[in-house]
């Protein structure tokens, strides 16, 4: 797959702090991430592995990077948000989309690594995936969670998400998007949020 145009990851690329004072740089995800995403998988928790793979997962496979990576920006769509640790700037979480066989539905999940949970990173991915999905026509992010992931029940119930019980186990979330970009529109990070989506510079 080719690389993106220049122009249209660094227009999609935003630096933030957050609370606590942690810098973060957020950008797509490129198809040259992969030991980025790599070095980042393997700082994840067998338990934080379960929770995004729904399966032990020891190892990401080589076709699965390529999935996870490789990206065509519109049906798939996916963030990646960077911290500096001395000299080397790494890969902390993941957001992304992908659209179901109804066009305006899309699959969405969030991973940050367990040394950055807690901060606010989901929330942030989550609400910048929300303005970017709705700009490409999507009007509802769902997925699946487990009932014990606590932390990120905490980031959909914050992004007002519809909650219930989708089996053993697991709970299944449904985001309205219109709703949810006009609450956005209130938020101190609304201007943040909406450059990442539309790629103002």
């Amino acid at each position: 797959m080719d690389s993106p145009p220049t122009t249209f990851i660094a227009a999609r690329t935003r630096s933030v702090v957050l609370p606590d004072g942690t810098p973060l740089r957020v950008r797509p995800i490129l198809p040259d991430d992969k030991l980025l995403l790599l070095r980042a998988f393997d700082r994840l928790s067998p338990q934080s592995r379960y929770a995004r793979f729904f399966s032990p997962m020891p190892r990401l496979s080589a076709p699965l990077l390529d999935y996870l990576t490789e990206v065509d920006y519109d049906n798939h769509f996916a963030s990646v948000a960077l911290s500096r640790e001395g000299d080397d700037e790494v890969g902390v979480g993941v957001a992304r989309y992908v659209r179901t066989a109804d066009p305006c539905t899309a699959e969405a999940a969030v991973t940050v690594i367990d040394a950055y949970q807690r901060r606010g990173i989901g929330g942030l991915l989550l609400d910048a995936l929300v303005l970017e999905a709705s700009n490409h026509g999507i009007d509802r992010l769902e997925g699946l969670v487990l009932a014990g992931n606590d932390s990120m029940l905490a980031v959909l119930r914050r992004a007002r998400a519809r909650l219930s019980p989708a089996g053993p186990g697991t709970i299944r979330f449904e985001i309205d998007l219109p709703g949810r970009s006009r609450a956005l529109r209130l938020s101190a990070l609304y201007e943040i949020l909406r450059a990442f989506a539309r790629g103002q510079g």
